[in-house]
């Protein structure tokens, strides 16, 4: 399969941004003149829907208010090869779409994430705020995943259709970004990133992001996606806690009736032994939970792979 041959589509949620899609929609056109460009409308209040349908896009809507739910509905219902996922606020760079296409088929990967660059953005597109925010969550979801990307939360990917249609949404915000990352990686499915520009929003454009919202959605993401994905270490640390407390209080009581022969203070000696059969609970629930969810994965391993890869597709048999 060759970019001139696959069937590209480049997916826009849209919520508010009249003043950037028809610019937005003109530059993938012009960067990928065989792709389908899909815009999905999310509730907007302006003209964002008009103006998508002038510039030659494919408009949908999607009631349910969230990019998680608007990106489900597009992965649900569009099919192609190769899907284009990008920001209707004219921040990402169209011209870098056809060498992130062209890697993917050539290596046959199944994500090549857009690393923005940051040092070519003016302040209002990246702000400062931002930038440290992205790499803390990075760096906590590189340590509890082995995520090697340096820019998770990049909304610019170009992704192929086996992991497309094998990936099992629960996000409704932005925290989409997140679970497509973890999602790879859990899924040891082949992953690059390329560096791409990173623009200043146009006049007229609004930001929906919120620095300290938004990290905390994200935030909870990855402790979500912990407890469910890595049950052993998220219930081993609440092990490691409740026994560390246990022991902090039960020692002393030990130690005196080692030494007295009675229990004076009975209620803490029953506290830290409740303590401590809760901790072995927990440790018990990882345990089991961690066989359940490696069947899991074996169960969305096998989906994936019901799908050819970028370079197994069209191929004459």
């Amino acid at each position: 399969m060759t970019q001139e041959t696959a069937k590209i589509a480049v997916l826009i949620p849209c919520y508010n941004e009249e003043s950037t899609i028809a610019k937005v929609i003109r530059d993938f056109h012009a960067a990928l003149p065989a792709a389908t460009i899909y815009v999905y409308d999310n509730n907007s209040r302006d003209d964002t829907v008009a103006r998508a349908v002038e510039a030659d896009a494919v408009v949908r809507k999607e009631a349910r208010q969230g990019k998680g739910h608007v990106m489900r509905r597009m992965f649900a219902d569009i099919e192609a090869d190769i899907y284009v996922m990008t920001d209707g606020d004219d921040t990402y760079d169209a011209t870098d779409a056809p060498k992130m296409v062209d890697k993917l088929i050539d290596e046959g990967l199944d994500i090549v994430a857009g690393k923005r660059d940051a040092t070519q953005a003016a302040g209002v597109a990246y702000r400062p705020g931002h930038v440290l925010g992205n790499r803390l969550l990075t760096g906590l979801t590189a340590m509890m995943f082995s995520v090697k990307l340096q820019d998770m939360l990049t909304g610019y990917r170009v992704m192929s259709r086996r992991f497309v249609k094998s990936f099992p949404f629960t996000s409704t915000g932005f925290a989409i970004e997140t679970e497509l990352t973890i999602h790879a990686v859990r899924m040891l499915v082949p992953v690059a990133e390329v560096p791409t520009r990173y623009k200043e929003r146009p006049e007229g454009s609004t930001s929906k992001l919120s620095t300290f919202r938004d990290g905390w959605r994200i935030l909870w993401t990855i402790a979500f996606f912990v407890r469910k994905e890595r049950p052993l270490l998220f219930y081993g640390a609440f092990f490691l806690f409740m026994a560390a407390f246990s022991l902090l209080l039960g020692l002393p009581i030990v130690a005196e009736f080692f030494r007295t022969g009675l229990v004076d203070r009975l209620p803490t000696a029953v506290l830290s032994t409740g303590m401590m059969m809760v901790a072995f609970l927990g440790l018990a629930c990882g345990i089991i939970l961690d066989t359940v969810t490696r069947g899991r994965w074996e169960l969305k391993r096998i989906a994936y792979l019901e799908f050819p890869g970028p370079q197994e597709l069209h191929k004459p048999w």
